[in-house]
């Protein structure tokens, strides 16, 4: 193969790379039943973030959240995974990157149980949202990382 032959394919496998971090930030891969009808409502606020956002439709999220330890205790309607770490149900994008910048020990990533009115992805037109905690889980015991009231800090 001549070097500019493999120039062009290389250049063409670039491209093919391209869309999945188009919006220049970290990935975040997302696993979501077909049948929800929230959690295609939280990855705008990622794309708005300046995440990038590939989004898998599964009839089981099980296997995946094993396999990225999410606890049972901390389930909600979709799992998502960003460099490296896990992300279960509708986490707000600054609470994502506060993880990112952080890395804290011990953390496998964070979750928002349950699926809080307000929260990203969430919003109800004329109801209040509500406060809620972020968990972080992983090694030690599952402990509170930031508390929000629909997409704001708190």
């Amino acid at each position: 193969m001549t070097l500019r032959r493999r120039g062009v394919l290389l250049a063409g496998l670039a491209t093919l790379a391209a869309p999945a971090r188009a919006e220049g930030g970290p990935l975040v891969q997302v696993w979501r039943d077909p049948n929800c009808g929230c959690c295609h409502l939280w990855m705008p606020h990622l794309r708005t973030a300046g995440f990038g956002v590939q989004d898998n439709v599964t009839r089981s999220l099980a296997g995946w959240r094993r396999s990225f330890g999410v606890p049972s205790d901390l389930l909600s309607c979709h799992v998502a995974r960003v460099e490296g770490f896990a992300l279960e149900g509708h986490v707000p994008p600054l609470a994502i990157r506060r993880l990112l910048t952080e890395r804290p020990a011990g953390v496998r990533g964070l979750a928002v149980p349950g699926m809080p009115i307000g929260s990203p992805g969430m919003e109800v037109p004329g109801a209040a949202p509500e406060a809620y905690d972020v968990i972080a889980f992983g090694t030690g015991p599952h402990r509170v990382f930031m508390r929000f009231v629909g997409g704001d800090p708190a």
